[in-house]
C-alpha cells in the first residue's frame, strides 16, 4: 500500500512591505527633486536608487571588498599616492638608522 502524494503547497507572490522613514525637510526636498529630475514618484525612486546601493553594499560585504563612492575612491587614491607625512618618532628613528645622532 502506498502512501498518498502531498501537494505541492503554492507559491505565493511576494507582498510588498511598507518602510516608512522619517526626514528633515531640506532631505525630502532634495529626494522629490531627484525623483522629479528622473520623472519618478518619489517611493520609486527611493526603491531604484537605495535598493540597488543595498545590493552593492551587502554584494561587498559578502566578498570582502571595499564599495566606494567616486569622492571615496579619489580621496584613498590621494593618500596613497602623495609622500607621506612622518611623526617626530619616525624622524628620530630614521636619524638612528642613518647613524645622525
Amino acid at each position: 500500500m502506498s502512501s498518498p502524494r502531498k501537494r505541492p503547497t503554492p507559491v505565493k507572490p511576494r507582498a510588498a512591505s511598507t518602510l516608512m522613514v522619517r526626514l528633515d525637510d531640506e532631505s525630502k526636498t532634495l529626494l522629490a527633486e531627484a525623483a522629479r529630475l528622473r520623472g519618478l514618484s518619489l517611493s520609486d525612486y527611493v526603491r531604484t536608487v537605495t535598493v540597488p546601493q543595498a545590493r552593492r553594499e551587502v554584494l561587498a560585504d559578502r566578498e570582502q571588498t571595499l564599495a566606494m563612492t567616486p569622492d571615496e575612491q579619489l580621496a584613498f587614491w590621494n593618500a596613497l599616492a602623495g609622500p607621506p607625512t612622518l611623526t617626530e618618532a619616525q624622524e628620530r628613528l630614521g636619524g638612528l638608522m642613518r647613524g645622525e645622532v
